[in-house]
């Protein structure tokens, strides 16, 4: 009797162990999302932080990067716990757990209330950016990420077309345009110097509006990724404790 409940025990330790290393492959997998994400943010929309007068934007990448690593890291750690059953490196792997799941929710936070800052800020400082910066010496990457802006979210101006107007760079004697190429529907060499609506970006609303919408989504799947990951790791820490309790009652 005695010798059958020893073994239903050690049954249960093996299901616990497979399911705290099925788990810590999700959560590697998980890291490896935000780590692609955090890579994407630097790569592909990098040219918006010339725009910003913020660091929000590359530093929130390089946390997001640096978060990715981390749960990878962590991740390793712990299948290594698991499968050699050490239970020290089952507390590292624990508290590692715990230390995440708290920044997690300090980021949080933090992420909503700077959202908010930048959101102001952003309002702002694109009008007059665009205005006072747009094809201007030494200001190259203002200029690339304006072009794209317009281009990619088919828009022209920060609030509307209007916004043009005031442009240094458009009210120069040289300039035969209106609006910016970039503002074309089909740019192409002095296209804009027509500014219909048959022509360009002109009542599709302005890029102040298609930005923050972009923002708000990136910052919508990054809350999402972080509930899931947050969610894991509470299921991670309730296997990690078990599966500690268990080792340490299991005669190996």
């Amino acid at each position: 009797m005695e010798a059958q409940g020893e073994k239903t025990h050690s049954c249960g330790t093996i299901c616990l162990k497979y399911l705290l290393f099925l788990f810590n492959i999700l959560f590697w997998l998980a890291g490896g999302a935000v780590l692609a994400v955090g890579v994407w943010t630097m790569v592909e929309k990098s040219d918006y932080i010339s725009l910003l007068n913020s660091s929000f934007y590359s530093v929130s990448a390089y946390i997001l990067i640096a978060a990715g690593v981390i749960v990878i890291v962590t991740g390793i750690i712990g299948c290594c716990a698991t499968l050699k059953e050490m239970k020290s490196l089952l507390i590292v792997y624990l508290v590692l757990l715990l230390c995440i799941f708290l920044l997690e929710i300090i980021a949080g936070v933090l992420a909503y209330v700077t959202y908010q800052e930048l959101d102001e800020e952003l309002r702002h400082n694109l009008k007059v950016t665009m205005q006072e910066k747009y094809q201007q010496p030494g200001e190259e990457s203002v200029t690339q990420a304006v072009d794209r802006l317009q281009q990619e979210f088919k828009c022209c101006g920060s609030h509307n077309s209007s916004d043009w107007r005031d442009c240094v760079w458009i009210q120069s004697a040289e300039n035969e345009r209106l609006v910016p190429d970039s503002c074309c529907k089909s740019p192409s060499e002095l296209c804009g110097r027509r500014d219909h609506p048959s022509n360009i970006y002109k009542v599709e609303g302005g890029c102040i509006m298609k930005l923050e919408e972009f923002i708000l989504s990136q910052l919508y799947i990054i809350g999402a990724m972080g509930i899931g990951i947050a969610f894991l790791q509470l299921v991670g820490m309730m296997f990690t404790c078990c599966l500690y309790q268990n080792l340490k009652e299991d005669p190996y």
